[in-house]
């Protein structure tokens, strides 16, 4: 997925802020009628000027954003579960609210997607283009599309609110399924965070060391007896990927570095509290491995692209000057992720990789051969 996976066309163009955003899909897409859409969704979500824009947890930009979920899924004619929930952050009591949709497959087993649909950095002029705009655009998507379509497991959809500050949303909702018995049927949990903008979109399983995860775990009474680390839902989406975009444009599994295995991710997102209920997760996201960061090589720098460096050496892949750069090619979080930037810097990817998400979710998520369940 790094470079020129789909053939764009019949075009439609958004103006932003002075900026075209591109809105189209392949001439080969078999839902050229709702080709496009994710983007279009975007817009409606990150930008400054047609849409809600920064959506910091428990503000009433975030509610403007919940409000703008239910009203689009129940236009697609979904019954949308709402869930508030409370939370101490600093000292004071705060509150926001998830939203969730099912729709029944032909076996009673389940597989969640969860986007969560705030944001954070607003004050370093971050609107959240990225993080978690994309996510929520490709999962709306998606439930539109998944509508009309013959599933062989249930699929449920989840979007939390209050993820940035200590994944509060889906912490609450897995605490509360625990309780109901809602997670019994679930087979698998696929994370869409930060899916568009990074050079390279990923796909990871929850860390094999659990003691990545053992924080998260114990904020819901697990522990690593209930922990699952097991890599079925990353294969099974890499396998989707390569059906839908061949070898070339398949998801990239990371390569390892210290402190991480192969394809194994950190509890820094909304699979971690499902990993400690047991589930396997896939969690979806573009950034550059390949990048000697800040930090190393753990996907905390995004991009190569020079603009979001102060300067970069190819043949280091790293800062020309690790001691002064304070750049670190870093789109999440910064002034780069909104969308007039980022089609500024990158000409039609995020679009690319939108479409190509949603295209690998429904081509899993309608075939019943990726994930092999027992009876």
């Amino acid at each position: 997925m790094k470079h020129g996976i789909f053939h764009l066309g019949l075009a439609v163009t958004l103006t932003l802020t002075g900026c075209n955003i591109n809105i189209g899909g392949s001439d080969d897409d078999e839902n050229q009628g709702t080709s496009g859409k994710a983007t279009q969704y975007l817009v409606e979500i990150a930008s400054a000027t047609e849409g809600i824009g920064a959506r910091e947890a428990s503000t009433e930009q975030e509610v403007r954003a919940g409000n703008w979920i239910y009203d689009k899924l129940t236009g697609f004619g979904y019954d949308v579960t709402v869930q508030p929930f409370s939370y101490q952050q600093n000292g004071m009591m705060l509150s926001s609210k998830n939203y969730i949709i099912e729709k029944k497959g032909k076996i009673d087993k389940t597989i969640i997607l969860a986007a969560h649909y705030d944001s954070t950095g607003s004050e370093h002029d971050s609107l959240g283009a990225t993080d978690n705009g994309a996510g929520l655009a490709a999962a709306i998507s998606l439930a539109e599309q998944l509508k009309g379509k013959s599933l062989p497991y249930n699929v449920r959809i989840l979007l939390p609110g209050a993820e940035e500050n200590g994944l509060n949303g889906s912490l609450h909702y897995v605490k509360q399924a625990l309780k109901t018995g809602e997670l019994e049927n679930v087979i698998g949990m696929i994370n869409y965070d930060t899916i568009g903008g990074g050079d390279i979109v990923y796909v990871h399983a929850a860390h094999s060391d659990y003691d990545e995860y053992d924080g998260i775990c114990k904020k819901l009474s697990l522990d690593k007896t209930d922990y699952s680390a097991a890599t079925t839902m990353r294969d099974a989406m890499l396998e989707a990927s390569i059906a839908v975009k061949g070898e070339s444009g398949k998801f990239v599994v990371h390569p390892a570095f210290p402190g991480y295995p192969e394809g194994e991710t950190g509890s820094w997102s909304d699979h971690a509290g499902f990993a400690c209920a047991g589930i396997p997760i896939a969690y979806v996201e573009a950034t550059n491995f390949n990048i000697n960061g800040k930090g190393g090589y753990d996907g905390y720098s995004q991009t190569t692209h020079p603009d979001t460096w102060d300067c970069y050496e190819t043949w280091t892949a790293s800062a020309c000057d690790r001691k002064t750069e304070t750049q670190w090619g870093r789109i999440w979080h910064t002034g780069y992720d909104r969308l007039e930037k980022l089609e500024e810097l990158f000409p039609g990817r995020v679009n690319e990789q939108l479409n190509n998400n949603v295209a690998i979710a429904l081509e899993l998520l309608t075939n019943e051969k990726y994930i092999k369940t027992a009876p």
